[in-house]
């Protein structure tokens, strides 16, 4: 429910983004009025706290409260607040929402990994709301920052994000007192003084309208309490109508009684005067996720041309109905304040199959999107590029940047449209296929490592719903995605408590797949913690599973995995034997690359069981193998195995040969970086095996 200011030129200026982010205080402020308020919020920041009182170091920031019922300027105010003195803080300033648009809290572990991550500060998807506030204190520690908690519902919000050091200022917003924080003091806010609001109203309308009628005006000001919400919906309905004198508008709103605060009668006329194409496409943006909006979900929603939706929204932000958001690409938001009311009509004029249709064609229209979105990428790929051709225009990316723009901005309503999509307990095929795409296209633009904490929420969101709703293939999927982003976290315990409850929802579905892949996670989960017999086990129940369904790729794979385990645990005669096994299914499957890989393993296991001159002439197989599949730097490195192998069985001059052959394939420079990647792990094997000796 965040308010607004209004600049000289009367455009929306936005209260906070959806993301928190780092930001330079503007240099020029266009706020009005609240001079005393500011006054006492800055002399509150310099204040002597009860704890300095007692002869106590204040053990946290100082929190300033402003407090005010929504369109009474509380957002502008802490704004201007944060201009101000901004300067103070040389670390800069962090935004955050801690309210939904519909009134819904902000978890405290979104808000603190959103501001972590506009610290730069990494952290681990799923890690628990504790340990991210810890992380957010300990970020702060040594910093002298700004924080702007904006529409906060409850104290326990911002209590969780306090920095533990005074050198940080909290300005929080919200409705009303934060009970529980110690050392507050609110700064309740009422309208605005009748000459800020008289100032307001002639920057909207042009100055000679109120100058020409003063007593109407303060008239009007009256009526709107001064409310600077009501006062820019009074302003945008008298600029729209140059015709109109202030006078009338104040007599409408007396005529309209006092049903509601004074922005709800405004919200009332403006809409009343709107056509009815655009009263019903207004009607119908009470349902854009988190409240934002942009060209194409507003001509999904109402069925209309983008163009058409594009205008239409224009001329709402020109009536204050909607406010322009600071953005690359043109993007909306509904005032907080407002969406109750167009929820009211949207119920009260659209039949509930409608709203479930317009729901269905934003829906739809956010997944034709989001595969756009991804096609872009595949520019190798011959099918991808067909489809992409075959979607109409407005909803094709001319290249991959901009494609990843409108992700970047889009994702706060993107992830929105998820949870919505879900929160009814239903996981329907539109719904399973915007979760899918919106993945599928955040891995392809920012990868699986920048985009772990926002994949692992909507996994999470689909694990809950498969769970309420008893469904086994959507549960044993949803933990294996999330088991798979604990893996890369470092969190191998837990990946390996998902992994095993994947595999119990895969038996229950009879979905042979996640069964299979569940138990060769858990066969690499326990090879990771160094439990290398259980690992082999794993992996062996995966690979009968493979060989009974004749998966032959799948399999030749699963011996290598199995070899693997085994080279681990220093049972080199298992590892050979699997190797083996590995190569001959690589070999009946095609695969090239694969059998020369495996070829180059089973040589190394060879050096490591003693076995030199056999495992010279299995190298020399795999380079022959790696040559055929054209892998350059495979046969480099094996190359160099021959020249170490030769070194030990006493031929330097053969070996010197080798080396020369490796750094004519990858030049001096690439084959040092190289052989370091290929003495990371292969190091790391050879310690390990050997200590099994």
């Amino acid at each position: 429910m965040t308010d607004q200011a209004v600049d000289t030129g009367g455009s929306k200026l936005p209260g906070n983004e959806q993301r928190p982010a780092a930001a330079p205080a503007p240099t020029v402020s266009q706020f009005l009025g609240r001079t005393r308020e500011l006054k006492e919020l800055r002399a509150d920041i310099e204040r002597t706290g009860l704890d300095t009182l007692s002869g106590r170091k204040a053990p946290r920031a100082r929190v300033l409260l402003i407090a005010g019922r929504p369109g009474s300027g509380r957002t502008a105010l802490a704004e201007e607040l944060v201009r101000q003195v901004a300067d103070r803080y040389r670390d800069g300033v962090l935004r955050a929402r801690l309210t939904e648009p519909d009134g819904t809290p902000v978890p405290t572990e979104r808000t603190a990994r959103e501001l972590l991550t506009a610290l730069e500060v990494a952290t681990p998807p799923g890690a628990a709301e504790d340990d991210l506030t810890e992380a957010l204190r300990e970020a702060l520690a040594d910093r002298r920052m700004l924080l702007l908690l904006d529409d906060a519902a409850a104290a326990e919000q911002v209590d969780a994000l306090l920095p533990g050091t005074p050198e940080c200022l909290v300005v929080a917003v919200s409705e009303g007192p934060l009970t529980g924080i110690a050392d507050v003091r609110p700064c309740t806010l009422g309208g605005l003084d009748t000459k800020s609001a008289l100032e307001l109203l002639g920057r909207l309308t042009g100055a000679v309208r109120i100058t020409v009628d003063p007593r109407a005006a303060e008239g009007l000001v009256e009526e709107c309490a001064g409310q600077p919400l009501a006062l820019v919906l009074a302003g945008s309905w008298l600029a729209a109508r140059p015709q109109a004198a202030v006078a009338d508008l104040a007599k409408q709103l007396r005529t309209e009684g006092d049903e509601g605060p004074p922005s709800a009668r405004l919200f009332r006329l403006s809409y009343a005067g709107l056509p009815a194409t655009a009263q019903r496409i207004l009607r119908l943006l009470s349902l854009a996720p988190a409240g934002l909006v942009d060209p194409h979900t507003a001509s999904a929603l109402a069925g209309c041309s983008v163009s058409a939706a594009h205008t239409t929204l224009d001329d709402f932000a020109a009536l204050g109905l909607v406010r322009l958001l600071e953005s690359p690409l043109p993007q909306y938001e509904v005032p907080g304040s407002l969406l109750p009311l167009l929820r009211a009509l949207a119920e009260s004029r659209e039949r509930p199959a409608e709203l479930q249709l317009a729901r269905a064609r934003m829906l739809e229209r956010t997944v034709r999107l989001l595969q756009s979105c991804r096609a872009i990428t595949e520019t190798d790929s011959t099918e991808a590029r067909e489809k992409l051709l075959g979607m109409p225009r407005t909803l094709r990316f001319p290249n991959p940047r901009a494609a990843a723009d409108w992700l970047r901005v889009r994702q706060p309503a993107l992830l929105a449209a998820a949870r919505s999509a879900v929160a009814d307990g239903e996981l329907d095929t539109l719904a399973r296929r915007l979760m899918s795409q919106l993945v599928r296209a955040m891995v392809a633009h920012f990868g699986t490592q920048a985009s772990a904490p926002e994949l692992y929420g909507i996994h999470r969101l689909v694990l809950d719903v498969a769970e309420r709703r008893n469904l086994p293939r959507e549960q044993a999927a949803a933990l294996l995605n999330l088991a798979d982003l604990d893996t890369r976290t470092g969190r191998t315990a837990e990946a390996l408590a998902r992994y095993r409850a994947a595999l119990d929802a895969g038996r229950e579905a009879n979905d042979p797949y996640a069964t299979g892949r569940a138990m060769e996670s858990v066969g690499g989960a326990h090879q990771e913690l160094g439990d290398y017999d259980r690992a082999a086990d794993w992996y062996g129940r995966a690979l009968a599973q493979r060989l009974a369904r004749d998966e032959r790729v799948d399999a030749a794979r699963l011996y290598g995995r199995i070899a693997t385990a085994h080279t681990y645990a220093g049972r080199y005669g298992e590892a050979l034997r699997n190797w083996r096994s590995a190569v001959a299914g690589h070999r009946k499957n095609g695969d090239v690359a694969a059998q020369a890989r495996a070829l180059s393993e089973l040589a190394r296991v060879q050096e490591y069981a003693g076995r030199p001159e056999e495992s010279l002439r299995t190298c020399q197989e795999a380079v022959e193998w790696a040559r055929r599949a054209d892998d350059v730097r495979l046969q480099a490195a094996l190359q160099l195995r021959l020249a170490d192998t030769l070194e030990h069985l006493g031929d330097p001059a053969a070996a010197k040969l080798h080396r020369g052959a490796a750094e004519r394939m990858l030049g001096e420079e690439l084959l040092e970086s190289d052989s370091g990647a290929e003495q990371g792990p292969n190091a790391c094997e050879i310690r390990s095996a050997s200590s099994k000796d």
